[in-house]
């Protein structure tokens, strides 16, 4: 029987792990240069005395109950508007990703994609970048202008650049997993929709639910900041609060939209157990 080797007293890549974060920190330096990155400015005697008295002026937590309950509606009126955004998103996104997903295409079973099929896809996938590469914020600006200050602008804002989002990812999901099961029913005459029920959806749902309702977390994100333009919420009483120098409010309106993400993301692992 052959004696065991020893085993090694060192890493046998370091000179790898040692040569690639060299690498690294050689394209690292021109961007931080770039972006004239200096953090130790923060550990200056003159910056930490400023950021102390600043983080003191958010103690202690305003508590009050009328300015609770204003929070309270605020934080509803948040999650409405990324709910509502959301499914307004969803209704951009699932036509659009059912018309450009290749694997739902009728005339690509034969191989090739028929030419105006071809280019109707490549129009629609164009569309999805346009959406998406437009941040809400911007969505928001102009909508503010459009419809007034209020909700309806960072439902619609929402809606606009999620939809572009979503369309992209559900795509990619798609036509990354196993397409057997729904060319099968094309080509025995199903429609795109029954195609995409019964042969794609089963398979993908997981992820799809699961992209989706992260999707729906960083929308509740997205309305704090859209509130900042207008756009209503607990953004905007967020930022009359910064405006008035008023700690207080701040720290407990930042407690309560921790709470929002931390309540989305229990959301969204329930789901996940549920399906998976």
């Amino acid at each position: 029987m052959a004696a065991a080797l020893p085993a090694p007293t060192r890493d046998p890549a370091w000179i790898g792990r040692i040569f690639w974060l060299g690498a690294g920190l050689v394209l690292l330096w021109p961007l931080m240069v770039a972006t004239e990155f200096r953090p130790w400015i923060l550990l200056e005697r003159d910056n930490l005395e400023v950021t102390g008295q600043f983080l003191g002026s958010f103690l202690p937590p305003a508590h009050a109950s009328d300015f609770l309950a204003l929070v309270a509606r605020e934080s509803w009126r948040t999650v409405a508007i990324a709910t509502a955004g959301m499914t307004l998103a969803l209704v951009v996104a699932l036509p659009l990703t059912l018309l450009s997903t290749r694997v739902l295409s009728v005339s690509a079973l034969s191989g090739r994609m028929a030419r105006g099929p071809f280019w109707l896809r490549q129009g629609l996938r164009w569309l999805l970048i346009v959406l998406r590469s437009v941040p809400e914020l911007v969505w928001a600006l102009v909508f503010v202008r459009v419809v007034g200050l209020g909700p309806t602008a960072g439902v619609l804002a929402i809606a606009l650049t999620y939809g572009g989002m979503l369309g992209k990812v559900y795509g990619e999901i798609l036509e990354s997993g196993e397409g057997h099961a729904a060319q099968t029913l094309l080509r025995n005459g199903s429609s795109r929709l029954q195609a995409f029920a019964y042969g794609l959806l089963p398979q993908n749902a997981a992820e799809l639910t699961s992209y989706t309702v992260y999707r729906w977390e960083c929308a509740i994100r997205s309305s704090v900041v859209l509130g900042f333009v207008g756009a209503g919420g607990l953004g905007q009483q967020l930022d009359n609060s910064m405006k008035m120098f008023n700690g207080g409010e701040v720290l407990t309106m930042l407690a309560v939209f921790v709470a929002l993400v931390a309540l989305a993301d229990r959301v969204s692992a329930g789901l996940r157990k549920a399906l998976g």
